[in-house]
């Protein structure tokens, strides 16, 4: 066995006998196989923590199937649990499904890595997934008779003998992938630094996948490898987790369409402007990747294709291989209300602050005060009324963006920049016309379709310039703002007074049942789009002077620091061994996530058993929800949790409801995992009792 480590790093060998099992039954599901793995890691020292490990390949389970055509699956992590860059490997009989469209899998590669991995490591592992797209290598690991043999094979893949420098008269290569995967000579075998654009044709492409171990690097390969079938070169932009080199200007603008093969945003996406796009999940460059070209050569040649617009928005129109209308519908409207919610925290924050300095009344004469007064010409009430009036004043013009900003970038999610002007306007005349959030939602819809379809139309060369910069934006803005004030104002302006009304209305247990019903929205997804329209809802409908508004403030607040503060409650305090140790050190941390309103800092123990912890979560939120408007909370603040107190109306009757949902919640989880186990491996994450390998 070579001596193989991470180029050249002390440390363990990625793989080594022990941690292969030939031939065997690992169990029915791909969590048994993994923690069968996992636990031959762990025994191996390589894994400080096998729970931590399962917990990690699962939650990446979770994101996308790691099974590959071919009865291959590659489950991959970086986690805290692992000490060294690792390769656990079975040969299973019978086979186990990983959610490869062909079937199960007899061959599985648990590629673990730890949290903080090298570059080198990183490369080590991602030229082992690329190996697994050649059918050769496949072949050799089906018919190895031992463990040794094994690790032989893995070994030449990661450390092949130097090749003969001696030109040989062969045909040019017609692929390139970027950055460059390492061997002995820091270069892939089958990789070329991509050379400029020639009027040779050419097809750029980029992939990417949430790890960034595995289906980024094989994606890419499988690409390659398309091309070099239809004779086509291809130029691949690996963003991985072994670092990305860009590709050069020249080659992209050379191509004659662009692929992304992507799970996650593509970084600088707007450097492919105006190319014809393919686009899809990772998966499929590895599943179908001669079809994927074939659509990419297709588009190339057709004026209607779709293209990208900077944020490649266009690419979910195009006909083969792009997200559904529902996905790209949630992506849009959620860019708007991330690009908002600065907006909102800002805003929000320092109007509670200016209450706290100049008091509630501060909110009727401020605009008088700021513009009237000066640090040398105190007002009535002194320093801190003035100070208070400036504070509330800044907070109010920055909330005064928000309806705007939803718009704008709910457009931008459309058509990218060219929608920007469109949408803010239309944001604008929602708040005119008194339409608000609904108004915004809508208008900015409008203005992003707008915007993309003028786009699209065919223009003369000289008048291309001009599109982004004037011609769009100016009939986008003019066809939105007609609509917006001639057909569409005033309804959704009925709509939005009517709901405000109804709200206004609401007491006894009809107050009672919108607090449970924001409570469950707040804790379904933690942080996703059901908690973000929840959230949303709350913060454009707040006005100070409005108690129904300030009370669905504060129950959606409160019920979104129910989760952090439940598992935090859960894992640290009530039941610790019931939780892996990585889950415990996420529920320290989840104390403080929790008091700050910040509900992801829960997403770790939803991701690891949703069944058991979103259920529980929603409902102790219910219950904060409820109470909150029972008791008649209010909250000016939209953000900020309990370090806002001082914007809270009824500070006792919050925690009081705070903690009844924190206690109901942890309850509720430590009971669901002890009286309603998985199964036999629930024992692996009490850390005194996971098995030892086979």
């Amino acid at each position: 066995m070579s001596d193989t480590t991470a180029a050249g790093s002390s440390g363990p060998e990625i793989i080594s006998p022990e941690l292969i099992s030939l031939d065997t039954d690992l169990g029915s599901t791909k969590e048994d196989v993994i923690r069968s793995l996992a636990a031959r890691l762990t025994a191996a020292g390589r894994a400080s923590d096998a729970a931590g490990l399962v917990d990690a390949a699962l939650a990446r389970e979770a994101q996308s199937a790691t099974g590959l055509p071919g009865g291959i699956a590659i489950p991959h992590c970086r986690a805290e649990a692992v000490s060294a860059a690792s390769l656990g490997f079975a040969r299973l009989d019978p086979k186990v499904d990983f959610g490869a469209p062909d079937g199960p899998a007899d061959l599985v590669f648990l590629i673990a890595a730890p949290e903080g991995a090298g570059a080198e490591h990183m490369k080590l592992l991602s030229s082992l997934a690329r190996a697994l797209v050649r059918p050769a290598f496949v072949t050799s690991l089906r018919e190895a008779a031992t463990p040794d043999e094994i690790v032989r094979l893995v070994d030449e893949v990661l450390s092949p003998a130097p090749k003969d420098p001696t030109p040989k008269d062969s045909a040019p290569k017609t692929a390139a992938v970027t950055p460059q995967s390492p061997v002995s000579t820091g270069k892939h075998a089958t990789d070329e630094t991509p050379a400029p654009a020639t009027a040779e044709r050419h097809i750029v492409a980029v992939t990417a996948c949430p790890t960034g171990i595995a289906h980024t690097y094989m994606a890419a390969d499988s690409l390659v490898a398309a091309g070099e079938r239809a004779g086509v070169k291809v130029h691949v932009e690996t963003q991985g987790s072994s670092g990305s080199t860009p590709l050069d200007p020249s080659v992209i603008a050379g191509a004659a369409a662009v692929i992304f093969a992507t799970d996650v945003g593509v970084k600088g996406r707007e450097r492919f402007a105006g190319k014809p796009v393919v686009a899809s999940g990772v998966k499929r460059a590895i599943n179908e990747p001669d079809k994927m070209l074939a659509e990419a050569l297709r588009a190339s040649e057709n004026p209607a294709a779709a293209t990208v617009d900077g944020t490649a928005a266009a690419a979910a129109d195009s006909d083969a291989g792009s997200v559904g209308f529902g996905t790209h519908l949630r992506q849009v409207l959620l860019t708007g209300v991330s690009y908002m919610i600065p907006f909102v925290a800002a805003g929000g924050l320092l109007i509670a602050l200016g209450f706290l300095l100049g008091g509630y009344e501060i909110s009727g004469p401020a605009k008088d005060i700021v513009l009237n007064n000066s640090i040398t010409n105190l007002p009535d009430g002194g320093l801190a009324t003035y100070l208070g009036a400036v504070l509330f004043q800044i907070g109010s013009l920055a909330f005064s963006f928000l309806v705007p900003a939803l718009a704008g970038y709910i457009a931008f999610a459309i058509a990218d920049r060219p929608g920007i002007a469109p949408g803010f306007t239309a944001g604008a005349v929602a708040v005119f016309v008194g339409a608000g959030f609904i108004g915004g939602l809508v208008g900015g819809l409008i203005a992003g379709v707008v915007a993309l379809y003028i786009g699209r139309i065919a223009v003369p060369q000289w008048l291309r310039g001009l599109m982004p910069v004037v011609i769009i934006p100016l009939f986008a803005t003019l066809v939105v703002g007609a609509l917006m004030f001639i057909v569409l104002g005033r309804p959704l302006a009925a709509i939005t007074s009517g709901l405000t009304d109804w709200l206004n209305g609401l007491s006894g247990s009809s107050a009672i049942f919108l607090g449970i019903i924001l409570g469950l929205m707040m804790c379904f997804d933690l942080g996703g789009p059901v908690n973000k329209a929840a959230y949303a809802f709350a913060v454009a409908g707040l006005n100070v002077n409005d108690p129904a508004t300030l009370r669905i403030m504060a129950a959606v607040m409160a019920a979104g620091m129910v989760p952090p503060l439940a598992m935090a409650l859960a894992s640290t305090v009530l039941r610790p061994k019931l939780f892996s140790e990585a889950e415990r050190e996420n529920g320290k941390a989840a104390w403080l996530l929790g008091s700050a309103f910040i509900s992801e800092g829960a997403i770790p123990f939803a991701a690891a058993d949703p069944l058991r912890v979103i259920p529980s979560m929603m409902a102790g939120g219910a219950v904060t929800g409820a109470l909150i408007m029972a008791f008649d909370v209010t909250l000016s603040a939209p953000h900020g949790g309990i370090f806002v107190f001082f914007a809270v109306g009824g500070i006792g009757w919050f925690l009081v409801s705070l903690a009844a949902g924190t206690v109901v919640a942890a309850l509720a989880v430590v009971g669901a995992k002890e009286f309603f186990r998985k199964g036999p491996s629930d024992a692996e994450l009490d850390p005194e009792i996971v098995p030892a390998a086979a």
